[in-house]
């Protein structure tokens, strides 16, 4: 794992504006420090964290994560300005190594141009299988992908959102998804986009003709993970915080 920390000049510089303003008496301009394309760092901490929800990434420690093969993750995932971010393929997914059942899952991420990636939940342990995918995706650049059940926030390729939420490649979005067994939500945006009920008989039949056939008795009531995907493309993820319901 390597740590990067891309604000060194910018403290520096608002080091330098405050001496100023204390000399001259003028009050300083605000400053920011910059993060990945420009984003401004988010304001929570860890203190602002109630306690019925935990943190899987607050900017600092990785300690959450792991490989499938229960080893750290690789170095192609770095802490970058307070992200953590898949800097280049090889990296693999990494999941959790907590399991959870009932849940809400917070997160903010960003994709680059073309970028496609996806956040998968209730993953079983036994040969990392049984997810359920949140498609992350550059929707107005990704070639060949014109199938609304491949649209950021889909459940890949099983339902499409209701609601188009996205921003485009480069803006931090930020995700929601509530599993309270059988009932699922998935949020972008502050917006309700999908919701569907696993196991109905509409979930068995989308889920029979999807890519998941003939296994498409995913996602039980059973404890499962949560995997962050490396699809290849470089993708970001900050104020990763989890709590059961």
């Amino acid at each position: 794992m390597i740590r990067v920390n891309s604000g060194a000049f910018c403290r520096t510089a608002a080091i330098s504006l405050l001496l100023l303003a204390a000399v001259t008496g003028c009050k300083p301009a605000p400053t920011t420090s910059e993060g990945i394309s420009g984003a401004a760092k988010p304001d929570k901490t860890t203190a602002e964290v109630s306690a019925d929800w935990q943190w899987l990434f607050n900017g600092e420690s990785v300690e959450a994560w792991t490989n499938k093969s229960g080893k750290p993750i690789g170095e192609q995932w770095q802490i970058i300005d307070n992200a953590l971010v898949l800097t280049a393929a090889g990296g693999s997914d990494i999941v959790s190594k907590q399991s959870f059942t009932d849940f809400e899952l917070e997160l903010e991420w960003q994709i680059a141009a073309s970028g496609n990636s996806g956040i998968f939940y209730k993953v079983s342990s036994e040969g990392w299988s049984g997810g359920l995918e949140y498609q992350l995706l550059d929707d107005d650049n990704y070639p060949g992908h014109d199938n609304p059940i491949h649209f950021t926030a889909s459940l890949f390729d099983i339902y499409a959102p209701q609601v188009d939420a996205h921003l485009p490649a480069g803006s931090w979005n930020h995700t929601r998804i509530i599993v309270r067994h059988p009932q699922v939500e998935h949020w972008l945006n502050g917006k309700l986009v999908l919701q569907f009920e696993l196991g109905s008989a509409d979930w068995q039949q989308r889920a029979a003709n999807s890519k998941f056939a003939p296994k498409h008795d995913i996602a039980t009531a059973e404890p499962g993970h949560i995997m962050l995907q490396d699809h290849n493309d470089k993708i970001a993820f900050r104020q990763i915080r989890v709590r059961a319901l």
